[in-house]
């Protein structure tokens, strides 16, 4: 499906896996498989690709070849997944942390301020906890925290107090009703900050953090050495997670202290200094290319 999903720094990212012919690959975000497609092309009969994703919408782009594997779970579980197909290491994986087009364009997914459909963003819905939930059910506190963490909502205090005030006497089911009992505090560009509230709650319903954390300490064991890691990020919180964790296999910030030298066995060696970015003829072609952020590692 062409029109499911544009796949951002396509042949950067291809690069950075310096793919051989004859070995096992992850995608672990498959969506409309562009990516996917392009491992394959370099891959041999001998070669293998293991596609995760937990969006039962993703399976319609499967392509008909037998080195494929789809795995219809969430990346978080990627060691166990690979273990249970007699797999221990593997040559190179890819994420694209992104939200596909498909998703965005589906009224009734809940993902786009656009429609009018529930305020559901749930990626995999065989999970039970929604939007709607966390507006109806988070404290004060945690929405707070949560809108000024993902969504970097200027606003973010005045914003959770809104919704707790008014939550108990308005119906918030949907997308329109969550919007309109949030208007009142709606600051500067309307769509824009709509866009941040939203991609807050599709953070905190997804779990997207907590996954990203739990893949990122797998992949030292599940690369083979010499085997590459190509992660897409499009938040600032994901980048740094990515940055820390390339340089160091943790994800703290750590500040170098001569008096105090800290011996650290180096993993991963970092292949991207700086963070790759869209050149100005696929942001053209792709707008939503524009905060996309590849950063390359290898296992050493």
């Amino acid at each position: 499906m062409t029109n499911y999903h544009i796949p951002v720094l396509y042949h950067e990212t291809l690069e950075g896996l310096s793919i051989k012919p004859d070995g096992v690959y992850v995608d672990c975000t498959f969506g409309g498989g562009g990516h996917s497609r392009g491992i394959l092309e370099q891959l041999n009969e001998k070669g293998k690709l293991f596609a995760f994703d937990q969006d039962a919408d993703a399976q319609q782009n499967i392509p008909d070849d037998g080195r494929v594997v789809f795995v219809p779970q969430n990346f978080r579980h990627l060691q166990r997944f690979l273990r249970l197909h007699e797999v221990q290491a593997v040559d190179g994986i890819l994420a694209d942390l992104g939200v596909s087009s498909h998703q965005f364009d589906e009224g009734d997914r809940g993902f786009s301020i656009r429609f009018s459909g529930p305020l559901d963003m749930r990626m995999d819905r065989r999970q039970s906890l929604s939007a709607a939930d966390i507006v109806k059910g988070y404290t004060e506190q945690q929405l707070h925290k949560l809108f000024e963490q993902y969504g970097e909502v200027s606003n973010s205090k005045t914003l959770a107090r809104q919704i707790v005030q008014q939550r108990n006497h308005i119906q918030v089911q949907t997308i329109e009703q969550f919007k309109a009992l949030i208007s009142p505090v709606v600051k500067g560009n309307p769509n824009k900050y709509l866009a941040q509230v939203f991609q807050a709650l599709r953070m905190e319903v997804n779990d997207e953090m907590g996954a990203l954390k739990e893949m990122l300490q797998q992949v030292p064991a599940v690369l083979k050495t010499g085997g590459r890691v190509a992660i897409i990020t499009f938040h600032s919180i994901e980048d740094r997670l990515v940055k820390n964790f390339f340089r160091q296999g943790s994800f703290d910030e750590t500040l170098d202290n001569p008096l105090l030298p800290v011996v650290k066995e180096q993993v991963l060696k970092v292949i991207t200094k700086k963070p790759i970015t869209a050149t100005a003829e696929e942001l053209k072609q792709n707008t939503r290319s524009r905060s996309a952020k590849l950063r390359v590692a290898e296992k050493v």
